[in-house]
């Protein structure tokens, strides 16, 4: 439908026009729990009224909802034919009056897609739950609104639910004559409103400070899950959580949390990780550990909790006016939760899971084709929703990291402290914000601003060692170079940019029992092609010169020889683990970039991953070894090195301290490159209990684990793989079981898999994405050799007929990265030349899958070169 992709431009034109005074939602899910039997599309009655101005009264404008149905639209008490007014996703609205009263009476669909009011039925008791995912521009399938983040407003909502059920939004609700009200927010906007409805379990608790002022602050807290997760909910350990983010955020705000109560809600079939819907927070399911996990998943629960607590300052109480400043939202709360968790919890190397996890994940995004400035051209809404991304995210938090060295943490915090007193409850641009910073800082914040937000692109740096007659250093050197973006035909503006960095040098040696270690370190500015670090000048000769030490800036590392030949064979002896998480994190990018061959860095890991004490360091270069395994080893290396991964794999296992999370982490890793029957041997007597491993508790989760190279290798049979779903008949469990059935080695399961898929909508979003990841399988490439011709004709019709977030799911996980070569690539190539005028978005997916293949196909060059 034309209407349904909102531009920036007429969103401007309709915030220019109208304002909103406030909502009325009443919303009737009694219909959820309806015969299962029952054919069609099951829908809700929605009934919305809307309040607002016009400030040139006689215009016109228009109205968001998309819906099967309408059945009465009202304008200040005059009835509109729906069939003349509404067009499935817009309501016209002509003569508007100086004030307005708009009521939309519509039946609303449920969703399957984790889009606006999803609607999920557990296999495991029958039971129904429903809840709502809106960003960012989905609740318009259960509201009529007008949907976008400028046109805020308070909103009421009531909500009629089965006898049986509970239900909460954003504000507290009680439930009289069966119908359950909910106190009125404050203004906010349409996309993180939210509802949350069924027999969900509830535990409570409560927060308690007392301000500066004297007053005491009370919070109610509440967690929610499935009943059928309720015996592996750990609900303290989230409210332990909750309570040091709330302290944490009041101490460094001075702006008390706004909005009432505090619940989070972990419900199924999520498609994000979280949303910070203000007083009903939401967080997929998989939080909530089944079996055994690392110190690490815990970690990433915790960051995903202070994360989205960020939000209710940085999003919720101050929001961007259009998504071009996402980022002042998701950076600024991508950095706030590494931060708070380092300073508020138990978690406190979390920046090194940063530099390690989330900083690839910005590297990746910054040399792809669609990179973009921090501060992005968002045209619609399909540009907004696939700038949910690395840079956004990651890039825009490091670039957060570099600005509090470079203005100081005290004007850093002082300035959010401003911003959120000056522009509560309101929408803001980038320059709102540079200009609280400049206030408090002293700083031309704008020399900033251009060279970190408003460009694109990634630096990378490199040390230079003069030595002395001596053996000394006579001058040591950072030379910054701009790293390419492949395959971008047309470079954006002002990149590749040289961007200023304050940056730490650090000079390492080992010690006489045989550590690496620093002796010495500096911190300069580097701007330009090359910046002396004369601090450094004298030192003794290093072995190791690390720059961008402490990760102080966003950049991507390089070394010197020397540097190099040290980390070859002395990596396992950095004692610091920030200093060794950089320099894994180095090497993976040199892997990435065609400098390192793929099998060295198998090699490198192989030799020094058993010394990681960092788990989720560990855990990083398991994936990153598997990534380079499938991807960046030349074809003809792949089964000697899997064989020798495995084979690492295993010896680590069986050497790890029994039951650790090591342990685990290495039967985990085992089980992704297991291949050769002796390895399939081992993970059959594991799930047999024929083979044992000191301390090794083979739990649901892990038996899954195991149970999927089985399947993919064709171990496991669909009886097997039917026994094991009736041992965990679960949601989880039929998750599971849905890949590893398509994961099986067969030509009918690829083809059943791809009909399910591509041809049908009968899936949920959850089972999509779990099809999708059985399908393509590393050892299975020539079985899925006919599905390049079938991708490339089938990803049009998809993006159209499909939700964007479906779309999105087949457009990225279908296509054929693992028929890795030129014809795939020229294929690729054909598509975009006949498609110029496709859906922009999804031009963009297909020009990012194929610079992901061209740059796997350099790799394996330069791997299959250095044999």
């Amino acid at each position: 439908m034309p209407g349904e992709n909102l531009s920036r431009d007429e969103a401007r034109e309709r915030a220019a026009l109208l304002s909103v005074d406030g909502y009325e939602v009443s919303l009737d899910v009694r219909s959820a729990i309806g015969d299962a039997r029952d054919e069609g599309p099951r829908t809700f009655r929605s009934v919305t009224t809307i309040r607002f101005r016009c400030n040139e009264p006689g215009a016109s404008s228009f109205a968001d909802l998309i819906a099967p149905s309408v059945t009465a639209v009202s304008l200040n008490g005059r009835d509109l034919d729906p069939s003349e007014v509404f067009d499935g996703s817009r309501i016209l609205l002509e003569d508007l009056a100086a004030d307005n009263e708009l009521v939309v009476d519509a039946q609303c669909a449920y969703s399957r897609t984790g889009e606006g009011m999803h609607r999920f039925v557990d296999p495991e008791d029958g039971e129904v739950y429903l809840y709502t995912q809106y960003e960012p521009a989905d609740s318009r399938r259960v509201f009529a609104n007008f949907e976008q983040p400028d046109l805020k407003a308070p909103f009421r909502f009531e909500v009629r639910a089965p006898e049986e059920w509970t239900v909460w939004s954003n504000g507290a609700g009680e439930r009289a004559d069966g119908v359950w009200r909910f106190a009125e927010t404050k203004p906010i906007s349409t996309y993180i409103t939210c509802v949350v409805a069924g027999p969900y379990h509830y535990v409570t608790d409560s927060y308690a400070r007392v301000l500066e002022d004297g007053t005491r602050l009370e919070i109610p807290l509440g967690a929610l899950c499935r009943k059928g997760l309720a015996p592996h909910f750990d609900a303290d350990d989230v409210f332990l959580i909750t309570k040091q983010g709330l302290d944490f955020f009041h101490d460094h705000f001075d702006y008390p949390y706004p909005f009432g109560k505090y619940d989070q809600a972990f419900v199924p079939e999520y498609n994000l990780g979280a949303m910070e819907n203000p007083g009903m927070v939401t967080f997929r399911e998989e939080y909530i550990f089944r079996g055994k996990v690392t110190r690490a998943s815990y970690e990433g629960r915790a960051n995903t909790i202070l994360h989205e607590m960020a939000h209710m300052w940085f999003g919720d109480l101050v929001t961007m006016e259009w998504w071009d400043d996402l980022w002042l939202k998701e950076s600024f709360a991508d950095f706030m939760g590494a931060f708070a968790n380092v300073n508020a919890t138990r978690f406190e190397d979390a920046w090194i899971t940063f530099a390690n996890r989330r900083k690839a994940w910005a590297y990746r995004a910054d040399q792809l084709p669609s990179t973009h400035p921090i501060t992005a051209d968002i045209r619609d809404l399909e540009d907004a929703k696939l700038n949910f991304d690395g840079i956004t995210y990651a890039k825009g938090a490091s670039a957060l990291k570099q600005l509090v060295a470079y203005v100081g943490q005290d004007a850093f915090l002082e300035g959010a402290r401003r911003y959120f007193k000056r522009h509560a409850y309101g929408n803001t641009r980038l320059g709102d914000l540079l200009s609280v910073l400049e206030e408090t800082s002293g700083r031309d914040m704008a020399a900033w601003s251009r060279s970190w937000l408003q460009t694109a692109g990634v630096n990378s740096l490199t040390p230079q060692v003069l030595l002395s007659a001596s053996g000394t250093v006579d001058e040591l050197a950072v030379v910054q170079e701009a790293a390419a973006v492949l395959n971008q035909p047309t470079p954006s503006a002002g990149h590749p940019e040289l961007r200023p960095h304050r940056v730490a040098v650090g000079l390492y040696r080992r010690t006489t029992e045989g550590a690496l270690e620093r002796y010495a370190r500096a911190e300069v500015d580097v701007e330009g092609p090359r910046t002396v670090v004369a601090e450094l000048a004298g030192a003794e000769a290093p072995e190791l010169v690390l720059v961008n030490d402490d990760d102080l800036t966003y950049c991507k590392t390089r070394f010197d020889a020397t540097s190099l030949a040290t980390l070859r064979e002395h990596l396992g002896a950095l004692t610091d683990p920030l200093a060794r998480a950089l320099c894994w994190s180095a090497l993976w990018n040199m892997t990435r970039d065609a400098l390192l061959p793929a099998r060295d860095f198998a090699g490198l890991v192989l030799r020094f991953a058993g010394r990681e004490s960092d788990i989720g360091v560990l855990q990083m270069l398991h994936a990153w070894t598997g990534s380079a395994l499938v991807h960046y080893a030349a074809p003809d290396w792949r089964e000697t090195g899997g064989r020798l991964l495995a084979e690492g794999a295993l010896r680590e296992l069986r050497d790890a301290a029994p039951g650790s999370e090591h342990q685990l982490a290495w039967a985990r890793f085992f089980a992704s490159v297991a291949s050769e029957e002796a390895d399939l041997l081992v993970l059959r007597g594991l799930l047999e209990g024929t083979d044992k491993i000191d301390g090794l508790d083979v739990d649901q989760e892990l038996r899954w684990t195991f149970l999927a190279p089985l399947a993919a290798h064709g171990g496991a049979d669909e009886g097997v793989l039917a026994a094991e779903l009736a041992r965990d008949d679960t949601a989880s469990g039929k998750r599971h079981q849905v890949r590893c059935l398509a994961s099986r080695p067969s030509q009918a399961v690829k083809a059943q898999a791809w009909a399910q898929v591509v041809e049908s909508d009968a899936l949920s979003n959850a089972l999509v994405e779990a099809t999708i990841a059985g399908f393509a399988q590393p050892s299975q490439r020539e079985l899925l050799a006919p599905y390049t011709e079938k991708y490339f004709a089938a990803i049009e019709r998809v993006w159209a007929e499909r939700s964007i977030q479906i779309g999105m799911d087949v457009v990225r996980g279908l296509f054929p990265s693992l028929r890795d070569s030129q014809d795939t690539l020229d294929a690729t190539d054909a598509w975009l030349s006949a498609h110029e005028g496709a859906a922009p978005a999804l031009r963009r997916l297909v020009l990012e899958a194929r610079d992901d293949l061209a740059r796997a196909l350099r790799a394996q060059a330069c791997d299959g070169g250095g044999a």
